[in-house]
């Protein structure tokens, strides 16, 4: 079922396409008290008054028994409080009571979507084929009973259920009258979602957080901050991956652009700071929500029904550009967009694989969970994530975890209070991962002199591209920090601070043998040096072949960063040193060691550094840093350095 809750579905309306009357005017019944009731029961439809309309169309249906408007009219009110079920039957009735072609078109396309929202394939396409072999003119009917047969189809050629296993977490998370739109951190430790107190929209929400333990429980949910929620309603959010970045909908209370806006928080040590319109280059005079950050928070997707896109709602994005300022949002465009409704997206923590819901690409019947990869090119054409997940109701709020073997999402059920929404968890079948896996680098970025947390710029480059993926800064209180790293590349993580060398590292997940090291976090705590002579750095990110001191291409990253170093601390010396294992004669590797400092030394020289601040030495294997008893030791001790000399 899709929420009510005025912030989160303000812009979708309870009446479905079929809502549309008959165009003719002639009325099968004679009856004029009949029809005297039925003008009544339409002044009760069109102000959403159900119940009185349902009764009023029986009155009129009692004065006779023929009415066949008054039973097409019944059904579209039973749409409107989606009883699909009563709707088809009255449906029915109308097109055994008339041989008018005319109005048996609007009965067979509103018969169609009833009975596709129902599940019922087989009758939904029979009414629907009925409909497209005699309806000639509307093409924008003829449009949409296209894509409702297009599902129709494909729920019949895929009703095999894929190998999820789906359970609801426990009452400790779903504890509350409602529930819904799950995000979680990329080390899957908090769970964060939008929590209702009652079951009407008149009911506060809130955002609210569970923290897992060392045996995988969930504890209670606690309020995410006091200065995120309110009296006002807050929901739809995202977390960045290091969950330092928040950015959520709000609707009403606060500064806005329109009707529903965007707000971003960010968390500083324990506390969340106060939110913040995200501004007009997001926000508009329209509906925004159902935000999604990527893993480092600096890409935005979201949901707008603004004019400029595709159809009503549209999934939309914006970047942080390096002022820290939100670009012009733009459309995502097809084939992710469609003329039908598409909502609550998820950026996978690969950056790569994007989850949303639609209603304008063939599935199940009302919302279904797609998924759609960033290529060169553009976006790949959707996948439905078929059954069991999809079905004929509305399914969305998906998150999938990094390593893709596992998902969290939310499903409304109708109780007696009401539309009771839970928060469920599932186990992926193979061929539904994606297809590159993401796990992430995490630690705490400290002073060497002083011991102390600092807030570094931590930045991930893909070193065969030299492209960078990826930046994020440290807290600032505590120094802790978290990059995904995503198979498929061969990474440089640079940690960075004005006033300090810079450190550097290496994660190849290209290699078969690093693939299985690829799904497994790595702790690496960061000690940064301040500038002064003696303080040294390894560049992890200098490559050679084997008894070659030629830099290859991906050599051109790490090189750039000390070009850039040297620019922005002038009067700092250096010195750039070679360093062998203890493989092979000494001579040969002192000489070796001495070339590949050297061919550094020219790089940065033929790049404008003026050659008084440059050094080149080679130590050969004289120096070495760890154990040459092991391949792993042997490795650290070939290496490239660079020293400070005086500053």
């Amino acid at each position: 079922m899709l929420k009510r809750n005025v912030w989160l579905w303000l812009a979708i309306t309870a009446i479905p396409l079929s809502v549309n009357v008959f165009a003719q005017p002639a009325l099968s019944t004679k009856s004029k008290k009949a029809i005297e009731l039925y003008n009544e029961a339409d002044n009760y439809r069109v102000r959403a008054q159900y119940t009185e309309a349902i009764n009023l169309l029986k009155q009129a249906i009692a004065k006779d028994k023929n009415f066949a408007e008054a039973y097409h009219r019944m059904g579209q009110v039973y749409m409107a409080i989606r009883q699909y079920e009563e709707a088809i039957a009255v449906f029915e009735q109308a097109l055994r009571l008339t041989s008018d072609v005319r109005k048996k078109k609007e009965s067979w396309y509103s018969l169609g979507e009833a009975c596709l929202l129902k599940g019922k394939y087989t009758q939904a396409r029979e009414a629907l084929t009925q409909f497209l072999q005699n309806e000639t003119q509307n093409r924008q009917r003829i449009d949409q009973a296209s894509r409702w047969l297009a599902s129709a189809n494909y729920a019949l050629e895929h009703a095999h259920e894929s190998g999820f296993k789906i359970r609801v977490l426990s009452d400790t998370v779903n504890q509350f009258a409602t529930q819904y739109f799950p995000v979680l951190t990329a080390d899957q430790r908090q769970l964060i979602f939008t929590r209702r107190l009652g079951f009407g929209a008149e009911h506060d929400e809130d955002l609210v957080v569970c923290v897992r333990d060392e045996k995988g429980n969930w504890s209670f949910p606690k309020s995410l901050s006091k200065n995120i929620n309110s009296s006002l309603n807050e929901g739809t959010c995202t977390i960045s991956a290091d969950g330092r970045k928040l950015i959520f909908t709000s609707c009403v209370g606060r500064q806005s652009y329109g009707s529903c806006d965007l707000y971003e928080s960010t968390k500083t040590g324990e506390e969340w700071s106060a939110p913040k319109n995200l501004g007009p280059m997001v926000n508009s005079a329209d509906w925004e929500s159902q935000p999604s950050l990527s893993a480092d928070g600096r890409t935005l997707y979201f949901v707008s029904d603004r004019r400029g896109g595709q159809g009503r709602r549209d999934i939309w994005v914006s970047e942080l550009d390096d002022a820290g300022n939100w670009t012009r949002a733009r459309n995502l465009g097809p084939p992710v967009n469609t003329p039908g409704d598409e909502v609550s997206p998820y950026i996978h923590v690969n950056n790569l694989t994007l989850y949303f819901a639609s209603t304008g690409h063939p599935g199940y019947g009302g919302f279904d969970i797609f998924y759609s990869e960033k290529t060169t090119s553009g976006w790949t054409v959707p996948v439905n994530m078929d059954k069991p997940l999809n079905n004929h109701e509305d399914q969305f709020s998906l998150y999938i975890s990094p390593d893709g073997t596992k998902g969290y999402y939310s499903h409304e059920e109708m109780t007696q209070q009401g539309a009771r929404g839970r928060i469920y968890t599932f186990s992926l079948p193979t061929e539904k991962q994606v297809k590159l896996f993401s796990s992430y680098v995490y630690g705490t970025v400290t002073d060497r002199v002083t011991g102390k947390p600092l807030k570094a710029r931590i930045e991930l480059f893909d070193v065969e591209k030299n492209e960078r993926i990826a930046v994020v800064n440290s807290d600032s209180v505590t120094g802790k920090y978290l990059m995904v790293l995503t198979r498929g590349a061969e990474y440089a993580l640079y940690v960075s601070r004005e006033g300090y060398i810079f450190r550097s590292l290496n994660f190849n997940y290209t290699d078969p043998e690093s693939l299985q090291k690829a799904q497994e976090p790595v702790e690496q705590n960061i000690i940064l040096d301040p500038i002064q002579a003696g303080s040294v750095t390894v560049l992890k990110n200098i490559f050679f072949d084997t008894d070659s001191y030629e830099l290859k291409e991906k050599s051109i990253t790490e090189l750039e960063r000390v070009i850039r170093f040297l620019k922005e601390n002038p009067t700092v010396r250096i010195e750039i040193s070679g360093h062998t294992d203890n493989t092979g004669q000494p001579a040969y590797n002192q000489k070796l060691s001495e070339n590949r400092a050297l061919s550094v030394y020219n790089y940065l020289v033929s790049n404008n550094i003026d050659k008084s601040r440059i050094l080149s030495r080679g130590y050969g294997q004289t120096q070495p840093i760890a154990s040459n008893e092991t391949p792993e030791g042997r490795q650290q001790n070939r290496r490239i350095e660079f020293r400070v000399l005086e500053k």
